[in-house]
């Protein structure tokens, strides 16, 4: 997701404490989703924009992990509604329970086995207000007047407007998306395109097909106007053919701000590896909000501007360099799309290291300093106000410090390790090791650890689970430099490179007083930039 509503997204995960029966069926794996292994989606459906209403199926193919089951949960949110589901051609009985829905299979489901089931379904799904920060579909008309609609729905839940199993621990292995647009419109979604079956009105199914796992969020609905070009990028596994997909209109436009897309794939396969989603291409989409991570369908609406929106949140200049919504969007498929959070209460691993990677765009195409001002400048938006880690089990997200302060805290892993080769091949490491994976919080933070060479659980607790910003506190006694970690959480130990007396040096504070020998008396003592945390003369205080 773009960041840029960091405010709003702090302040309503601050406000949700009181969580109810529907968070933990929404938020947590329950006996009804946890017996059964998501294989397959065919969602075939018609989207009609006159009504604003959406109709069809899901077909839900799903292995059997725990003997003699027999309900399952399907999610679908109000005002959507399930009208039947079927088995082997069959109605099985179905129960709703607000955003839930209780299927009874025919006969208990034996370990091992595989089985299928078909939910049939319509409704006018929930206008986002807000996209793409309030989920639901967005029913637009382009600059002609026609119609022109797309989905975000992050958080929210992909169950807003087709019904799945709504938690992002589980993915299916692969899906089919069947699409019928009005007549004269086309459809974009994941994956390659497969075909187009016309229609008498003159409506059009397009039939996508992806070839990869796929969490929910990213499954994409985009239909309007468009245009389409094809290019190929030569990349580390051959030839990614890449489609863009602009409004008729601004074809010309997008063939110039859309090249970036190459800068792009050089600088994050450089720093990640390879594009995760070969199989699938990749597709730039133009949509009637800012932009969305939407699986090898990345959604834009940008204006065809470099910047946020025409902005530089870094206030550093540097920002306006790339076009913000192809390179941070882009970056999640790596950080999102390939290496997903199991639980939205880490949406960290997405939000964290895809703002990192902005600055890293920046490191590849215009040095290690243009990166460093970049990501130093995004702290004037950190809030603190609540941890970044949210509440887990009941579909709950953290602080939109995510975001900025999570992306200085990856930025303070890199002076440590401070080898930027080593740096690299931990990020790659984490994109090969975790390749189209759901992951939790502890299985990154064990990760960097590991492979950075020394715990940093205490790093992790300080810049993910507390809101203090870490504060080096130093005193002077003649020749001898008394210096400490204050403002943090009890065993914080991070090391920190300083200036003194004009020479760099590593110092390994903890929360207790340390000693360091001085060649002068009253030294001049400067923390590297790099580490956001702050410093005080104690004894000037």
């Amino acid at each position: 997701m773009a960041l840029g509503s960091i405010l709003c997204l702090g302040t309503a995960a601050a406000q949700a404490q009181e969580f109810t029966r529907q968070d933990t069926l929404r938020g947590s794996i329950t006996p009804e989703r946890a017996w059964w292994d998501l294989s397959f989606y065919h969602l075939d459906i018609a989207v009609n924009p006159q009504d604003s209403s959406i109709s069809g199926s899901n077909t839900i193919r799903y292995k059997v992990l725990e003997p003699n089951q027999q309900r399952m949960q399907v999610d679908l949110q109000p005002p959507m509604r399930i009208s039947r589901v079927t088995q082997q051609g069959k109605d099985v009985p179905v129960q709703q329970d607000g955003n839930a829905w209780f299927v009874q299979l025919r006969e208990p489901q034996q370990a091992g086995t595989e089985g299928e089931i078909k939910v049939y379904y319509s409704g006018k799904p929930q206008v986002s207000e807000n996209p793409p920060w309030s989920g639901g579909i967005t029913w637009a008309r382009d600059a002609n007047g026609k119609p022109w609609v797309a989905n975000s729905n992050q958080g929210d839940g992909a169950s807003l407007w087709w019904p799945c199993k709504d938690h992002m621990y589980d993915e299916p292995d692969s899906m089919r998306i069947s699409v019928r647009a009005p007549k004269g419109l086309m459809d974009v979604s994941n994956g390659q395109l497969k075909g187009v079956q016309e229609h008498a009105d003159g409506s059009k199914t397009y039939h996508w097909y992806v070839a990869n796992p796929i969490n929910n969020y990213g499954v994409n609905l985009s239909i309007g106007d468009y245009a389409h070009y094809a290019e190929t990028y030569k990349g580390e596994k051959g030839e990614l053919a890449l489609n863009f997909f602009p409004l008729r209109y601004n074809l010309d436009k997008a063939k110039k701000q859309w090249a970036q897309t190459h800068q792009m794939l050089e600088a994050f396969e450089h720093w990640f590896g390879p594009y995760p989603f070969y199989e699938d291409g990749f597709k730039l989409i133009e949509v009637p909000y800012l932009g969305m991570e939407h699986q090898s369908a990345v959604t834009y609406g940008n204006g065809y501007q470099n910047g946020y929106r025409g902005r530089d949140l870094s206030g550093t200049g540097w920002g306006l360099k790339f076009d913000f919504i192809i390179i941070h969007e882009a970056g999640h498929e790596w950080f999102a799309n390939n290496i997903t959070y199991k639980d939205v209460a880490d949406m960290w691993i997405h939000e964290s290291f895809t703002n990192y990677s902005e600055s890293l765009f920046l490191d590849y195409h215009y040095g290690t300093q243009a990166a460093n001002e970049y990501v130093i400048g995004l702290r004037n938006i950190i809030q603190n106000d609540i941890p970044i880690i949210g509440v887990y089990n009941v579909n709950q997200e953290g602080s939109g410090d995510m975001y900025p302060k999570g992306s200085n805290m990856l930025h303070n892993l890199r002076q440590i390790v401070n080898n930027d080769e080593k740096w690299r091949s931990i990020l790659r490491g984490l994109n090969k090791d975790f390749y189209h994976q759901t992951v939790t919080t502890q299985q990154i933070e064990s990760y960097l650890s590991q492979h950075i060479g020394r715990d940093l659980t205490p790093v992790f607790d300080q810049y993910l689970r507390d809101v203090r910003i870490p504060r080096l506190e130093y005193r002077v006694n003649g020749k001898t430099l008394q210096y400490r970690w204050a403002n943090t959480v009890d065993t914080f130990n991070m090391p920190v490179k300083v200036t003194v007396n004009g020479e760099a040096q590593w110092l390994e504070p903890t929360t207790t007083w340390q000693e360091l020998k001085l060649k002068k008396k009253k030294p001049k003592l400067e923390v590297d930039p790099n580490f956001y945390v702050t410093a005080q003369n104690v004894a000037a205080a």
